[in-house]
Protein backbone atom coordinates (compact mmCIF):
# COMPACT_ATOMS: atom_id res chain seq x y z
CA UNK A 1 0.00 0.00 0.00
CA UNK A 2 1.25 3.41 -0.58
CA UNK A 3 2.14 6.08 2.00
CA UNK A 4 -0.79 9.01 2.79
CA UNK A 5 0.41 12.06 0.83
CA UNK A 6 3.21 13.73 3.55
CA UNK A 7 1.30 16.89 2.83
CA UNK A 8 -1.88 15.61 4.00
CA UNK A 9 -0.72 12.75 6.66
CA UNK A 10 -1.35 15.14 9.76
CA UNK A 11 -4.30 17.11 8.70
CA UNK A 12 -6.05 15.21 11.32
CA UNK A 13 -3.42 15.04 14.29
CA UNK A 14 -2.77 18.58 14.70
CA UNK A 15 -4.56 19.16 18.67
CA UNK A 16 -2.30 15.84 19.29
CA UNK A 17 0.56 17.56 17.55
CA UNK A 18 0.53 20.50 18.97
CA UNK A 19 -0.07 18.89 22.97
CA UNK A 20 1.85 16.00 22.60
CA UNK A 21 4.78 16.10 20.51
CA UNK A 22 7.96 16.89 22.14
CA UNK A 23 10.01 20.17 21.62
CA UNK A 24 14.22 20.14 21.29
CA UNK A 25 16.60 20.69 24.06
CA UNK A 26 18.14 24.50 24.00
CA UNK A 27 21.46 22.79 23.14
CA UNK A 28 20.52 22.71 19.53
CA UNK A 29 19.65 26.00 19.31
CA UNK A 30 23.07 26.90 21.13
CA UNK A 31 24.69 24.38 18.49
CA UNK A 32 23.08 26.40 15.42
CA UNK A 33 23.87 29.64 16.86
CA UNK A 34 27.70 28.78 17.53
CA UNK A 35 28.55 27.39 14.07
CA UNK A 36 25.97 29.30 11.84
CA UNK A 37 27.44 32.55 13.29
CA UNK A 38 23.77 33.69 13.93
CA UNK A 39 23.03 36.78 14.35
CA UNK A 40 20.05 39.57 15.09
CA UNK A 41 19.78 40.04 11.23
CA UNK A 42 20.10 36.39 10.58
CA UNK A 43 16.96 34.58 8.30
CA UNK A 44 15.56 31.42 9.02
CA UNK A 45 13.70 29.12 6.84
CA UNK A 46 11.49 26.28 8.85
CA UNK A 47 10.81 24.23 5.86
CA UNK A 48 8.43 21.53 7.10
CA UNK A 49 7.34 23.65 9.94
CA UNK A 50 4.17 21.95 10.96
CA UNK A 51 2.49 23.65 13.98
CA UNK A 52 5.66 25.43 14.55
CA UNK A 53 7.52 23.81 17.62
CA UNK A 54 10.96 24.62 16.06
CA UNK A 55 9.68 27.86 14.78
CA UNK A 56 8.98 28.67 19.01
CA UNK A 57 12.20 28.07 19.77
CA UNK A 58 13.90 30.09 17.31
CA UNK A 59 11.20 33.04 17.36
CA UNK A 60 12.19 32.76 21.48
CA UNK A 61 15.53 34.09 19.98
CA UNK A 62 14.04 36.86 18.21
CA UNK A 63 14.82 35.23 14.76
CA UNK A 64 12.86 36.37 11.30
CA UNK A 65 11.19 32.83 10.58
CA UNK A 66 9.73 31.71 7.85
CA UNK A 67 7.80 29.26 8.15
CA UNK A 68 7.29 26.70 4.92
CA UNK A 69 4.65 24.06 5.26
CA UNK A 70 1.99 22.97 2.74
CA UNK A 71 -0.39 21.03 5.23
CA UNK A 72 -3.11 24.13 6.03
CA UNK A 73 -4.15 22.81 9.03
CA UNK A 74 -1.04 22.14 10.89
CA UNK A 75 -0.11 26.44 8.97
CA UNK A 76 -3.16 27.73 10.68
CA UNK A 77 -2.48 25.86 13.95
CA UNK A 78 1.01 27.63 13.80
CA UNK A 79 -0.37 31.07 12.77
CA UNK A 80 -2.65 31.22 15.73
CA UNK A 81 0.04 30.67 18.01
CA UNK A 82 2.52 33.19 16.54
CA UNK A 83 0.23 35.89 15.08
CA UNK A 84 1.33 38.66 17.69
CA UNK A 85 5.23 37.89 16.66
CA UNK A 86 6.35 39.99 13.85
CA UNK A 87 9.03 37.73 13.05
CA UNK A 88 7.01 34.93 12.21
CA UNK A 89 6.12 34.90 8.53
CA UNK A 90 4.34 31.89 7.42
CA UNK A 91 4.58 30.29 3.60
CA UNK A 92 2.71 28.00 2.01
CA UNK A 93 5.44 26.10 0.16
CA UNK A 94 7.16 22.80 -0.39
CA UNK A 95 10.71 21.69 0.35
CA UNK A 96 11.16 20.94 -3.23
CA UNK A 97 9.33 24.71 -3.77
CA UNK A 98 9.77 27.04 -1.28
CA UNK A 99 8.60 30.27 -3.22
CA UNK A 100 11.25 31.99 -0.98
CA UNK A 101 13.43 34.41 -3.31
CA UNK A 102 16.92 33.06 -4.44
CA UNK A 103 20.00 33.80 -2.19
CA UNK A 104 17.57 35.14 0.60
CA UNK A 105 18.03 32.76 3.67
CA UNK A 106 21.27 32.35 6.40
CA UNK A 107 19.72 29.04 7.97
CA UNK A 108 17.49 26.52 6.62
CA UNK A 109 15.79 24.01 9.40
CA UNK A 110 14.14 20.78 8.90
CA UNK A 111 12.93 19.71 12.28
CA UNK A 112 11.32 16.16 12.17
CA UNK A 113 10.01 16.56 8.28
CA UNK A 114 13.49 16.16 6.19
CA UNK A 115 12.62 12.49 5.64
CA UNK A 116 9.16 13.52 3.90
CA UNK A 117 10.93 15.42 1.26
CA UNK A 118 12.48 14.50 -1.93
CA UNK A 119 15.98 14.90 -1.03
CA UNK A 120 17.25 15.29 -4.89
CA UNK A 121 14.59 17.92 -5.26
CA UNK A 122 14.82 19.37 -2.10
CA UNK A 123 19.00 19.90 -2.44
CA UNK A 124 18.07 22.07 -5.66
CA UNK A 125 15.75 24.38 -3.72
CA UNK A 126 17.86 24.46 -0.60
CA UNK A 127 20.67 26.14 -2.98
CA UNK A 128 18.47 28.71 -4.51
CA UNK A 129 17.52 30.08 -1.26
CA UNK A 130 20.57 29.92 0.71
CA UNK A 131 23.19 32.62 0.57
CA UNK A 132 26.77 31.37 0.03
CA UNK A 133 27.62 31.12 3.75
CA UNK A 134 24.29 29.46 5.00
CA UNK A 135 23.31 25.87 6.29
CA UNK A 136 20.95 23.69 6.48
CA UNK A 137 20.15 21.60 9.89
CA UNK A 138 18.31 18.69 9.64
CA UNK A 139 16.91 17.66 12.60
CA UNK A 140 15.32 14.57 14.54
CA UNK A 141 13.97 13.27 17.80
CA UNK A 142 14.82 10.18 17.80
CA UNK A 143 12.72 7.84 20.39
CA UNK A 144 15.24 5.25 21.99
CA UNK A 145 13.09 1.98 21.48
CA UNK A 146 15.94 -0.04 23.93
CA UNK A 147 15.80 2.05 26.77
CA UNK A 148 13.89 -0.45 28.76
CA UNK A 149 10.95 -3.18 28.26
CA UNK A 150 7.95 -0.18 28.22
CA UNK A 151 9.91 1.16 25.08
CA UNK A 152 10.66 -2.09 23.72
CA UNK A 153 7.25 -3.25 24.30
CA UNK A 154 5.75 0.06 22.44
CA UNK A 155 7.58 -0.17 19.50
CA UNK A 156 6.31 -3.90 19.20
CA UNK A 157 2.68 -2.39 19.34
CA UNK A 158 4.04 -0.12 16.65
CA UNK A 159 5.39 -2.61 14.36
CA UNK A 160 2.47 -5.04 14.26
CA UNK A 161 -0.41 -3.00 15.04
CA UNK A 162 -0.01 0.47 13.52
CA UNK A 163 -0.71 1.31 9.62
CA UNK A 164 2.30 2.25 7.70
CA UNK A 165 5.41 2.79 11.16
CA UNK A 166 7.89 0.23 9.21
CA UNK A 167 7.70 2.14 5.80
CA UNK A 168 7.50 5.80 7.62
CA UNK A 169 9.26 5.55 10.57
CA UNK A 170 11.79 8.63 10.65
CA UNK A 171 14.30 6.29 12.30
CA UNK A 172 14.64 5.54 8.72
CA UNK A 173 17.01 8.42 8.64
CA UNK A 174 19.61 5.92 8.28
CA UNK A 175 19.03 5.53 4.56
CA UNK A 176 19.53 8.94 3.89
CA UNK A 177 22.65 9.88 2.03
CA UNK A 178 23.49 12.90 3.91
CA UNK A 179 26.90 12.82 1.80
CA UNK A 180 25.53 12.88 -1.31
CA UNK A 181 22.95 16.17 0.20
CA UNK A 182 25.84 18.27 2.15
CA UNK A 183 27.81 20.11 -0.61
CA UNK A 184 31.30 17.93 -0.70
CA UNK A 185 29.72 15.43 1.39
CA UNK A 186 30.93 17.60 4.66
CA UNK A 187 28.80 17.57 7.51
CA UNK A 188 28.59 17.62 11.48
CA UNK A 189 26.31 15.08 13.18
CA UNK A 190 26.00 15.39 17.13
CA UNK A 191 23.20 14.30 19.33
CA UNK A 192 21.61 15.61 22.54
CA UNK A 193 19.07 13.33 25.27
CA UNK A 194 15.33 14.33 25.52
CA UNK A 195 12.47 13.49 27.40
CA UNK A 196 9.01 13.27 27.76
CA UNK A 197 6.97 12.14 31.11
CA UNK A 198 3.41 11.25 30.02
CA UNK A 199 0.64 10.39 32.23
CA UNK A 200 -2.04 7.94 30.46
CA UNK A 201 -3.78 10.61 28.63
CA UNK A 202 -1.20 12.08 27.31
CA UNK A 203 0.55 9.06 26.55
CA UNK A 204 -2.33 8.27 24.20
CA UNK A 205 -2.10 11.58 22.97
CA UNK A 206 1.30 11.11 22.24
CA UNK A 207 0.68 7.96 20.00
CA UNK A 208 -2.35 9.69 18.12
CA UNK A 209 -0.06 12.48 17.33
CA UNK A 210 1.91 9.86 15.20
CA UNK A 211 0.62 9.68 11.37
CA UNK A 212 1.11 5.86 11.14
CA UNK A 213 -1.18 5.01 14.53
CA UNK A 214 -5.06 4.70 13.44
CA UNK A 215 -7.23 7.52 14.01
CA UNK A 216 -9.07 7.64 17.29
CA UNK A 217 -12.89 7.48 16.39
CA UNK A 218 -12.29 4.43 13.66
CA UNK A 219 -12.57 0.67 14.64
CA UNK A 220 -8.79 0.27 14.42
CA UNK A 221 -8.15 3.26 16.23
CA UNK A 222 -10.41 2.18 19.62
CA UNK A 223 -8.41 -1.65 19.16
CA UNK A 224 -5.48 0.42 19.04
CA UNK A 225 -6.35 2.33 22.26
CA UNK A 226 -7.16 -0.93 24.23
CA UNK A 227 -3.30 -1.96 23.55
CA UNK A 228 -2.08 1.18 24.61
CA UNK A 229 -4.28 1.46 27.98
CA UNK A 230 -3.10 -2.14 28.74
CA UNK A 231 0.76 -1.49 28.05
CA UNK A 232 0.07 2.17 29.72
CA UNK A 233 -1.30 -0.25 32.73
CA UNK A 234 1.56 -2.54 33.04
CA UNK A 235 5.02 -0.82 32.61
CA UNK A 236 3.51 2.67 33.89
CA UNK A 237 5.63 3.74 37.26
CA UNK A 238 3.49 6.13 39.97
CA UNK A 239 1.13 6.82 36.95
CA UNK A 240 3.55 7.48 34.53
CA UNK A 241 5.94 6.27 31.49
CA UNK A 242 8.90 8.31 30.13
CA UNK A 243 9.63 8.23 26.30
CA UNK A 244 13.52 8.99 25.54
CA UNK A 245 15.13 10.76 22.52
CA UNK A 246 18.27 11.40 21.32
CA UNK A 247 18.08 14.49 19.26
CA UNK A 248 20.02 14.48 16.07
CA UNK A 249 21.34 17.36 14.45
CA UNK A 250 22.92 17.01 10.94
CA UNK A 251 24.42 20.39 9.86
CA UNK A 252 26.03 21.46 6.45
CA UNK A 253 26.41 23.90 3.15
CA UNK A 254 24.28 22.18 0.67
Amino acid sequence: MKAADPTKRFSDRVENYIKYRPSYPPEVISFLEKHCNLSADSIIADIGSGTGIFSALLLNRGYKVYAVEPNDAMQQAAVEQFKADKNFIPVDGTAEGTTLPGKSVDLIVCAQAFHWFDPEKTQVEFKRILKDDGFAALVWNNRDAETDEFAKVYENALKQDSIDYNKVNHRNIGDINFRAFFKAGVYEAVKYPNVQIFDEESFLGRAYSSSYVPAEGTEEGEKFRGLLKEIFAKYSINGKVNFHYQTEVYLGKV
